[in-house]
């Protein structure tokens, strides 16, 4: 008897969408995966360089890749790329949904161009978004809950917390480095002075430099189904 084809991980769909008060089904297409890598992106320029750097270096035949973001519902835009639009001061119940749906299919955009090298390299994957209103928390829930082999994010770039003082960089991967179960492994992106020194340190500036012009290309592409929690 013929099986019935498994639908590649980057069209699922968690319907009704999987919490922690709603525990997703035994059965996954990710049940097979010899290892369930999770990527965590807060969908910065730094994110996208941890999924290439994962594709390069990490992933592996068989592995499974969750691209796993937390949307923060304490803010409707500026937390991972800066105002998307004005602030409007007491809006109406309309102007807000208004502003969720925009956060949401920028988040979107984003999300599918962060994927991009996994889609290169023909890597099985979903997209994995959870609305909270604590991101370092939630991501440690979040792989314990999905039973993750190991994580891996960047150094910079999530959230507000880059531009709110030297002193909490990297306080999230921090945080997750502590608190989570599973092996973290955490990509260090930088294309400032001060790292390293030589040519080494231009010839890394221009790789950011290329980096950060793909990833605006590939904010053309075409959207991919993704699980919103």
């Amino acid at each position: 008897m013929k099986r019935p084809a498994v639908p590649p991980l980057s069209t699922v769909r968690a319907d009704p969408p999987s919490s922690p008060r709603y525990p997703p089904p035994v059965t996954t297409p990710t049940t097979g995966a010899q290892r369930r890598i999770a990527i965590a992106v807060d969908l910065s320029d730094e994110s996208g360089f941890a999924v290439q750097w994962a594709v390069q270096n990490y992933l592996r035949p068989g592995d499974a890749v969750i691209l796993l973001h937390i949307q923060l519902t304490s803010v409707l835009y500026g937390a991972d790329w800066g105002h998307a639009m004005d602030v409007v001061e007491n809006p109406s119940k309309e102007t807000r949904q208004k502003l969720e749906d925009d956060f949401d299919s920028l988040t979107s955009a984003k999300a599918n161009a962060l994927s991009e090298p996994l889609v290169e390299a023909n890597i099985p994957f979903k997209i994995h978004i959870v609305k909270d209103h604590d991101l370092k928390e939630r991501l440690c829930l979040e792989v314990e809950r999905l039973g993750f082999s190991a994580m891996i994010m960047g150094s910079r770039g999530f959230g507000a917390s880059k531009r709110k003082g030297k002193g909490r960089l990297g306080s999230v991967s921090d945080y997750c480095v502590r608190h989570c179960v599973c092996p973290v492994v955490v990509v260090r992106y930088s294309d400032e002075d001060g790292g390293d020194s030589g040519g080494d340190a231009s010839a890394k500036k221009v790789g950011a430099t290329r980096w950060r012009s793909a990833m605006r290309r590939r904010m053309r592409c075409s959207t991919m189904p993704m699980i919103v929690i």
